[in-house]
């Protein structure tokens, strides 16, 4: 599961590290579903774009009722025809700096914030789409995050994990064209517990209405 993270790189070293032009967001230090956040797909592939996370499938007929899956189990991919169809064809990078996992304990759900050693940024593999409403001709792209089985550090937090991709060139591959389906899946796998750390934070984060650099501090 992956229901929570934060994009705090300022646009230019984005758009540096990720070599596409930039967008101009606003740092997200809690960023949630059915926000509009940066992500960068296989159709545009030097462009940062503002897409929103809840996947909409473009056969969905009715969006406001319909399910809009916030992850996708990397395991499963191949074997549900929506997210098959998607792998396919429309793959994309959701940028991130770091990201929230609860913890279960006795003492209740604690937070915690998880990043890189060297705190630099990342991306998730994720899938993308467009719903087309017909009433206005208007396209809604939307996207979804990809998970996976729990590296050593994360198993002790959570059952998933979000499939970090392990460089520049895993990301130009994931979102490669030329690649093939088994080739794709062949990324999807836990990131390096040595490249990670974490630690908890409040339950300041627990509410997406709280999205400053307070929801960062350590419990």
């Amino acid at each position: 599961m992956c229901g929570r993270y934060t994009l705090i790189t300022p646009a230019p070293a984005l758009a540096k590290r990720f070599n596409a032009q930039p967008t101009a967001p606003a740092p997200t230090f809690n960023a949630a579903p059915s926000q509009a956040l940066p992500i960068i797909t296989n159709a545009a592939p030097g462009q940062i774009q503002l897409v929103k996370w809840g996947l909409v499938p473009s056969w969905s007929r009715d969006p406001a009722t319909g399910p809009k899956p916030i992850n996708a189990r990397a395991e499963t991919l191949a074997e549900k025809p929506s997210f098959r169809q998607l792998l396919a064809r429309r793959r994309c990078l959701v940028l991130a700096d770091s990201f929230y996992e609860w913890q279960a304990t006795e003492r209740g759900k604690i937070p915690h914030r998880i990043l890189l050693q060297s705190e630099e940024p990342f991306a998730f593999a994720g899938l993308w789409d467009e719903w087309l409403d017909r009433s206005t001709g208007e396209l809604h792209p939307t996207f979804t995050i990809i998970t996976t089985e729990p590296n050593e550090l994360m198993a002790r937090l959570h059952n998933r994990m979000p499939v970090i991709l392990p460089g520049p060139e895993a990301e130009r591959a994931w979102l490669a064209d030329d690649l093939g389906a088994a080739q794709h899946q062949q990324l999807l796998l836990p990131y390096d517990t040595a490249l990670m750390k974490e630690y908890a934070v409040t339950t300041r984060v627990n509410s997406p209405a709280h999205n400053d650099a307070e929801v960062l501090a350590a419990a």
